[in-house]
């Protein structure tokens, strides 16, 4: 699948306001394609080869898009599930991206790339830039700040040229992560100094909406942490990673924005939620005789487990403590579509 690119101006902080208003969510899927939980139907009796598992990552990750869309604002393909089926997970990548962008969705590239250089130019072309006249990869990508900003120049032109966004690590989900709350010298852990960081690198990228293209990462399993986050980064969108298959909650998110409508104003937060696994529907024929029917079509796939209901009850939980932010006017920033190829 092909989508042609249209370089337009439209910032994404004001892209991704947009797709919360029109979808009423702030919800992201995470597609983390392994074949040993794939459906006995893609992955079938014999082990696959790496261009046969690639053929049925697409099939797997299109099939969730489906089942996902009318719940979520986005997809976040973790990019190492894919490049693990070498050059076949690359094109498995970029024909999952453009699947999910015909379907109205916007795409956070997960790559959490971070060097200098010519290095860190050739990862901004790779993942946001247009080539041959086809739209880039993602609309955002995630990125490491500890080589500081000579790392994300190259991400932040192509913020300002293409639109993109950028979202950079700064507190994980992991329970390991022991770097980034060693303390500084006036006591504060040094995640709180990158926050800083974070926010001034994105002054410049400020959308209509008053959001700005350069987001943070941070771990919904720690819902202190997200609430400290949001009063270091009041422009900044939120990743949140970590609800579902990882322990959190959407009450561990909404609970620590139980704030007036006019702070919550402030932001958007994107919850990540990981789906653990999807299964085939069942033939009318098959669901009398109790087996599963070989899935034919992207439309046979359906999810279970943290499926449409859980997605359904999760934006819901959510609603209520976000609304999307509105611009120093008061006005809600208008409803623009999405410029083609974006």
């Amino acid at each position: 699948m092909e989508v042609t690119a249209e370089i337009g101006t439209t910032l994404f902080a004001d892209r991704l306001a947009a797709a919360v208003e029109r979808k009423r969510s702030q919800l992201l899927a995470g597609l983390d394609p392994r074949p040993e939980q794939f459906p006995l139907e893609l992955r079938g009796e014999a082990p696959l080869g790496p261009e046969q598992a690639a053929a049925a990552c697409t099939r797997f990750c299109n099939g969730i898009i489906d089942a996902v869309a009318p719940y979520v604002v986005g997809v976040k393909p973790q990019i190492a599930f894919f490049e693990a089926f070498g050059h076949h997970g690359v094109k498995a990548l970029e024909d999952v991206c453009a699947y999910a962008r015909a379907a109205d969705l916007m795409v956070l590239i997960d790559a959490k790339r971070g060097d200098i250089g010519s290095t860190a130019r050739a990862y901004a072309s790779a993942y946001l830039e247009t080539r041959d006249g086809h739209a880039p990869v993602g609309d955002a990508i995630t990125v490491h700040t500890y080589l500081g900003r000579e790392s994300l120049e190259p991400f932040l032109k192509a913020a300002r040229r293409t639109g993109a966004g950028i979202f950079c690590v700064l507190k994980t989900s992991n329970a390991g992560g022991d770097v980034q709350d060693l303390k500084l010298s006036d006591g504060r852990p040094l995640w709180h100094q990158i926050a800083e960081l974070i926010g001034s690198w994105g002054e410049e990228l400020i959308g209509d909406c008053g959001l700005s293209s350069i987001g943070a990462v941070v771990g919904a399993t720690h819902p202190r942490e997200v609430g400290e986050a949001r009063r270091l980064l009041p422009q900044a969108p939120l990743l949140l990673p970590g609800i579902g298959a990882q322990g959190a909650t959407p009450a561990d998110v909404a609970r620590v924005h139980e704030r007036p409508r006019e702070r919550a104003r402030q932001r958007v937060p994107l919850p990540h939620v990981r789906l653990p696994f999807v299964r085939p529907r069942l033939a009318d024929g098959d669901r009398r005789r109790g087996r599963a029917a070989p899935a034919r079509s992207l439309g046979d796939l359906r999810v279970v487990g943290h499926g449409r209901r859980d997605l359904a009850h999760t934006a819901r939980a959510l609603r209520g403590a976000y609304c999307v932010p509105r611009r120093s006017d008061g006005c809600r920033p208008p409803r623009a579509r999405r410029p083609e190829g974006r």
